[in-house]
C-alpha cells in the first residue's frame, strides 16, 4: 500500500493517490492529470477510481477526464446532482481498492452534499480519512459558499449547524490514530484559520482544532460564521463546472487562440498582463490589469477574483514559455475557455505607470488619497494608514467611482503583490488623477 499527497501551493490544494495490489484510487484530483498518471506508472498500476468529496469551488477537477481516459469509476454523493455517469456513495457505503476498503462518510457543513472517505486496511483498521473541505488542519470548511451555487442551496446558518453535527457525530467517533488528509491548507479561501501543516490525526485535531473545543452548538455557529473571507467571483462557476465535468486540460490549453499581432486585440475587452510589476510599469497596453504570474503569487485566485466568468479576456506574458505557463495556471480554475487570445508582449512601448516618490509620500501622506485593497478581515485586524479608504481588490473594478476627490491616489496591500493589480485597475479610470503603487514599500509603514 502507498498513499501520496500532491500539494498545489498556489491553490493551497491537496489531492491524493492510494495504491493497493496494482489498483490506484484518487481523491479530489486537480485539473492536471500528469502527477496521478506518473504515480500509477511508478507502481505499474491502473487508475480505477476517483473519489470526489463534493463539487469544489476553487479549482477545476480532472475526474471526468480520468474516467474517459482510463475507465475509472467516479464515486460521489448523489446529492451533488452531477451530469456525468457516476456510482453513488452514501454514508457507510464501501468500495474495495485492492486489499483496502474506502468507506464513505456523509459530512455536510461546508456543503450539503459532502462526503469524506475513510480508508481501512484488510483487517478493517482505520488508516486515514480524506476529509475534503469538511475538516481541515486547525479549521473547518466555510459554510457560506453554497447559498447561491450547486444542486442544493442552503442558508449558511443551517450549514454551520450541520458542520457542528459532522464534527461530533462523525469525526469525533473515529480512532485518534487515524490520519487526517484534507483538501486544503494555509492560504485557501475555503476556511479562515487553516494550519500550514498538511496532515494530522483525529486525536490531534480533537485536542487542537478550535472547532472541536466549542461544545455549545449556537456558540459554535456564531464563531464559525464570523470573519470568513470574501468569495471570489469564480467560486460559483467552478462548482457548476465540476458538477458538469470539465474537458481535458491539454485539449483546453491547445484551443486557446495565440495572437502574434498586437493589433488583433480588442482593447474594449479585459486585458490581463501577467508580466512582472517592473516590466508592466515600463510599458503596457492601455487598460491592462497587472496580475503577476510569479512562483509565489496566487495568480489563479486573483484572476478568478478580478475577472468574472461572464467575461472574456486577453492574456499577455513576456515570453512563449511564460505565456504557456500562464495559460496553464488559468486552466487550473477552468478559465482557459474565457481567453480571447494569448500574446507575447516584450515591448517597452505603450502606457507607462508613474513612479511614486517615497520621500514625498512619507512627508505628505495627507496630499494623497490612500486606497487599501486588503480584505476586510485584514483591515479589521489593523489599518496601516488610518485615513485610507478600504476597497478590497476583488471589489475594486466595480467601485472605482467611490474614490472621490482630486488628490493623486496611492494603492497599497499587505506586501506589494496585490497592489500591482489594484493600481493597474485604477490607472486611466480616475479622470486624469495620477495613480501610484506603493508596492513592497508598504512594509516601511507597518
Amino acid at each position: 500500500m502507498s498513499i501520496e499527497q500532491f500539494y498545489d501551493k498556489a491553490l493551497a490544494h491537496g489531492s491524493y493517490a492510494i495504491e493497493s495490489d496494482g489498483k490506484v484510487a484518487l481523491v479530489d484530483p486537480g485539473r492536471d492529470i500528469k502527477p496521478y498518471v506518473d504515480f500509477a506508472k511508478k507502481y505499474n498500476a491502473e487508475i480505477v477510481a476517483v473519489f470526489e468529496t463534493h463539487p469544489h469551488a476553487d479549482f477545476a477537477s480532472s475526474h471526468l477526464e480520468i474516467k474517459e481516459k482510463f475507465g475509472a469509476t467516479i464515486y460521489i454523493n448523489p446529492k451533488v446532482g452531477v451530469a456525468y455517469d457516476f456510482t453513488s456513495l452514501e454514508h457507510n457505503d464501501e468500495v474495495n481498492i485492492g486489499s483496502l476498503t474506502m468507506k464513505a462518510l456523509f459530512t455536510p457543513g461546508h456543503s450539503p452534499d459532502h462526503n469524506s472517505y475513510l480508508l481501512l486496511d484488510a483487517r478493517n483498521k482505520e488508516i486515514a480519512v480524506f476529509t475534503g473541505d469538511s475538516l481541515f488542519i486547525g479549521d473547518v470548511g466555510r459554510p457560506d459558499l453554497r447559498e447561491g451555487a450547486g444542486n442544493i442551496k442552503l442558508d449558511k446558518r443551517k450549514l454551520a449547524g450541520m458542520m457542528y453535527d459532522t464534527l461530533h457525530d462523525v469525526f469525533a467517533k473515529l480512532s485518534d490514530h487515524t490520519i487526517v488528509y484534507p483538501a486544503h491548507g494555509a492560504g485557501s479561501l475555503c476556511g479562515k484559520n487553516l494550519s500550514d501543516k498538511l496532515s494530522s490525526t483525529i486525536g490531534e485535531q480533537k485536542a487542537e482544532n478550535w472547532a472541536f473545543s466549542l461544545k455549545d452548538k449556537e456558540t459554535f455557529i456564531e464563531s464559525f460564521l464570523e470573519g470568513q473571507s470574501f468569495i471570489p467571483k469564480y467560486f460559483p462557476y467552478d462548482v457548476e463546472l465540476n458538477r458538469k465535468g470539465v474537458a481535458g486540460m491539454e485539449t483546453g490549453i491547445q484551443e486557446v487562440p495565440r495572437i502574434k499581432n498586437i493589433n488583433d486585440i480588442d482593447v474594449s475587452k479585459v486585458i490581463i498582463d501577467a508580466r512582472s510589476e517592473k516590466d508592466f510599469k515600463e510599458g503596457h497596453l492601455s487598460g491592462a490589469i497587472n496580475i503577476q504570474n510569479t512562483p509565489g503569487g496566487k495568480f489563479e485566485t486573483w484572476l478568478g477574483s478580478i475577472v468574472s466568468p461572464e467575461e472574456s479576456f486577453y492574456l499577455v506574458a513576456d515570453s512563449e514559455t511564460n505565456l504557456e505557463n500562464t495559460i496553464y495556471r488559468a486552466a487550473k480554475i477552468g478559465y482557459e475557455t474565457l481567453i480571447e487570445g494569448a500574446l507575447v508582449y516584450e515591448s517597452k512601448e505603450g502606457e507607462k505607470s508613474p513612479i511614486l516618490s517615497l520621500e514625498e509620500f512619507k512627508n505628505n501622506t495627507d496630499k494623497f488619497t490612500i486606497v487599501d485593497i486588503r480584505n476586510k478581515s485584514e483591515v479589521a485586524a489593523g489599518k496601516i494608514f488610518e485615513e485610507a479608504i478600504n476597497i478590497p481588490l476583488s471589489e475594486l473594478r466595480e467601485n472605482v467611482d467611490s474614490i472621490k476627490g482630486d488628490k493623486p491616489v496611492v494603492v497599497h496591500c499587505a506586501g506589494g503583490y496585490r497592489s500591482a493589480a489594484g493600481s493597474s485597475i485604477l490607472e486611466g479610470r480616475m479622470n486624469g488623477r495620477e495613480v501610484y503603487d506603493l508596492s513592497d514599500a508598504v512594509n516601511e509603514f507597518k
